[in-house]
């Protein structure tokens, strides 16, 4: 199968930069694939993404996208992606509902109904309200469905649950999951850890405008995790909770933990999985922040 995105040694420097803000750079992204693209501000993931949807030119290296050149799609291209910003750029004097349907204008094809999509991240009481009303994550809503409304096959996320609530991220989340499960494919900017483990079939970290490390999620955090088990427990007649580890290896022939699972009310059994966040840090030397 075709890639949807193919980049082989992509490099980019700024004008009067004194150093490339990406440096050899490469991977692909397949049809119905989340892939994330994780690392810390200045790294390289916004103009990695602002190439890929043709704002930047003059890279080097090759970059395709249904194999051609952002640059070489012309206006065409903008029908078949959409873009969330992290940054919201609304027009404020407008309503939510107008904002999407004067974007939904814009588009040759067909759209989606304005009103359903606000229904669902939760803005329709906020549909007739003037976009400058809204706060930061009522904006960040309101540009994650604009990106929708052409039924996109291809969508670059830029931090899409920045400034919301737990529960409005939830929604988020569980739409790019239908997106996923509808074959579209959605390329994930973050420095979010957490975001890009539950919703990424694979992830990129990247740093000083190179990838470190690129695995699914689960790959991580097992290549750093450690091979002990731990047992949280109540020993028999006591209300007291304790804890004891055991190797993982060999764990089923494991006397001792059999015996603690036959005598003691045992209340957990957890596995020592490296998060995201450990494995970048150790991978790269570097925090997120």
């Amino acid at each position: 199968m075709t890639p949807v995105i193919d980049i082989e040694d992509l490099t980019f420097t700024y004008p009067k930069a004194a150093e490339p803000a990406v440096r050899g750079i490469g991977f692909t992204v397949d049809a119905g694939e989340v892939f994330g693209f994780l690392g810390p501000s200045g790294a390289g993931k916004s103009t990695t993404q602002k190439i890929l949807t043709g704002l930047l030119t003059g890279h080097g290296g090759s970059v395709a996208v249904w194999g051609k050149d952002p640059a070489a799609w012309k206006s065409e291209y903008y029908e078949r992606i959409g873009v969330s910003f992290e940054l919201p750029n609304h027009y404020l004097k407008l309503t939510g509902l107008e904002n999407l349907q004067f974007f939904a204008s814009l588009y040759q094809g067909p759209t989606e109904n304005p009103m359903e999509l606000l229904e669902r991240v939760g803005l329709a009481d906020a549909a007739h309200t003037r976009v400058a009303k809204y706060s930061k994550g009522m904006q960040m809503r309101l540009v994650f469905i604009r990106a929708l409304l052409h039924r996109p096959q291809l969508l670059f996320l830029d931090e899409p649950t920045s400034g919301m609530d737990p529960a409005n991220a939830r929604i988020v989340k569980d739409i790019v999951g239908e997106l996923r499960a509808e074959g579209r494919t959605v390329f994930l900017t973050t420095h979010d850890m957490t975001t890009a483990d539950q919703l990424c079939d694979r992830v990129a970290f990247v740093v000083d405008g190179r990838i470190t490390a690129l695995a699914s999620p689960t790959e991580h955090k097992l290549s750093r995790s450690r091979r002990t088990v731990t047992v949280t427990y109540r020993a028999e007649q006591s209300d007291q909770l304790s804890t004891k580890d055991f190797p993982l290896d060999g764990l089923g022939e494991d006397e001792a933990f059999r015996s603690l699972l036959r005598e003691a009310a045992v209340e957990s059994v957890h596995s020592q999985e490296a998060d995201l966040e450990d494995v970048f840090i150790d991978v790269t030397g570097r925090k997120l922040s």
